[in-house]
């Protein structure tokens, strides 16, 4: 009988490798909230537009949004403007893409409750900066019921 040291398994090695299962599902978890999120940040300006029957206009390939809302704030590609120099920052925008692209079409989306008179005073502002192309956008009418058939003459 031997009265020695007992033999040891050596412990386990450590790992060199990352595991990425975890790392995937957080990302894949990350990914339908945003999916599922990215609808409601939707721009949270609502104007009451004007409905028309017009047909649609095509898409320009460089445009600048401007919209104003029941309460008379200006909104520059969906950003709001600030009251105090919200002239300047138009026209200062207006005057940028208009170096850019004299092409460019300002798209303007004002509410129905909003003065004709202010309306056509950014339209003022625009051209002054010098673009000229400038779409009023409404929404499309309902599609009106068809005529009712009328009766043939009795003969």
């Amino acid at each position: 009988m031997t009265f020695g040291r007992l033999q040891r398994r050596a412990g386990a090695r450590p790992m060199s490798e990352i595991n990425m299962t975890p790392l995937i599902d957080v990302m894949l978890v990350l990914l339908v909230i945003f999916i599922v999120s990215a609808p409601l940040l939707g721009r949270g300006l609502r104007l009451d537009l004007p409905r028309t029957e017009g047909a649609v206009a095509p898409d320009a390939p460089a445009l600048l949004a401007l919209a104003i809302d029941a309460q008379g704030r200006l909104y520059l590609g969906g950003l709001p403007l600030p009251p105090a120099d919200a002239r300047q920052a138009l026209m200062q925008a207006a005057r940028e893409a208009a170096r850019r692209d004299p092409a460019t079409e300002v798209q303007l989306r004002a509410d129905r409750r909003v003065p004709y008179g202010r309306v056509a005073e950014l339209i003022g502002w625009v051209q002054a900066a010098g673009l000229t192309r400038i779409g009023l956008v409404t929404e499309a009418a309902p599609p009106s019921p068809p005529p009712a058939p009328t009766p043939a003459p009795p003969r």
